[in-house]
Order: C-alpha cells, then sequence, then structure tokens
C-alpha cells in the first residue's frame, strides 16, 4: 500500500473539489496544457506536454487562423478488480488554442508525438519571407533588400 503524508496538498485537492476549480480539467470542462513556442528556422515550432496521452486521443484542427489541440487522458485501468491507492495523474480533457499570425502557412502544419511531447511544426509562409526587390532608377538598377 501507497502512503502519502501531505496535508497542504491534500487541502488543495479537497479545495479544488468543493470550489469546482480543477485544474486537471475534467470531461465536461477541458483543462490547459503546458506549452512553448519558438522560431527555429523558417517554421514557428509548438511543444505542448501530453504525458500518457495515446496518440489516438489527441485531435489538431486548424480554422482559419485559429490552432486547437485537444487530447484525453483516461484512467489506465477499467478492471473491477483493481483498487486504486493512489491517483495524482491529472486524468480528462485537456485543451489549447492558438492564434496564428497570417505570415504562417497553415495549408502544410506537420505534428508529430515523441515521449509525452507533441511538436507543431508551422513553416513561414513564402509571402512573409524576407526577399530582394530591383528598383529602376533612370538607366541603372540598384537593388534594395527589403
Amino acid at each position: 500500500m501507497l502512503m502519502r503524508t501531505d496535508p497542504f496538498r491534500e487541502l488543495d485537492r479537497l479545495t479544488q473539489q468543493l470550489l469546482g476549480s480543477n485544474p486537471s480539467g475534467t470531461w465536461s470542462r477541458p483543462s490547459a496544457m503546458p506549452m512553448d513556442a519558438y522560431r527555429e528556422g523558417d517554421e514557428y515550432v509548438i511543444a505542448l506536454d501530453l504525458p500518457g496521452v495515446d496518440p489516438e486521443a489527441i485531435d489538431i484542427d486548424v480554422e482559419r487562423n485559429m490552432l486547437t489541440v485537444k487530447a484525453e487522458r483516461r484512467p489506465v485501468t477499467k478492471s473491477d478488480r483493481v483498487q486504486v491507492e493512489l491517483s495524482e495523474r491529472p486524468l480528462g480533457v485537456f485543451s489549447r488554442q492558438v492564434m496564428l499570425a497570417d505570415s504562417l502557412d497553415t495549408e502544410h502544419i506537420n505534428a508529430d508525438y515523441d515521449a509525452g511531447v507533441l511538436t507543431v511544426r508551422i513553416p513561414i509562409a513564402e509571402r512573409a519571407k524576407p526577399r530582394k526587390i530591383s528598383v529602376g532608377a533612370g538607366s541603372g538598377r540598384k537593388e534594395i533588400s527589403g
């Protein structure tokens, strides 16, 4: 039998249950998932922590410039013979929405799930990349970077 004595954690858990403010999420009210976002070369990368989530339970949608990631973590066992001694891992629905800039190519988004991390890669649109523009002045041409 596992025993843990942390009165403050237990008080937090009871308070969350009584007030209905459960940060781990429920099936009726999604919870957010931790995220990092950064630019790497010619693409933006979004990394979301989803440990213990089955890849089949991850749903990624893009509508206009809104990226929505939903995932669901269910209990490991469904047997009547299993008696849970300790359960601290959050279960339920997790959700995150990210507004994407117009400079990103939402038609070519790629996603991978490895070691509990969902990595979404969004390329920068060609129209948003820096380019050279030639300007004609009289008989000579001069390039100005834009």
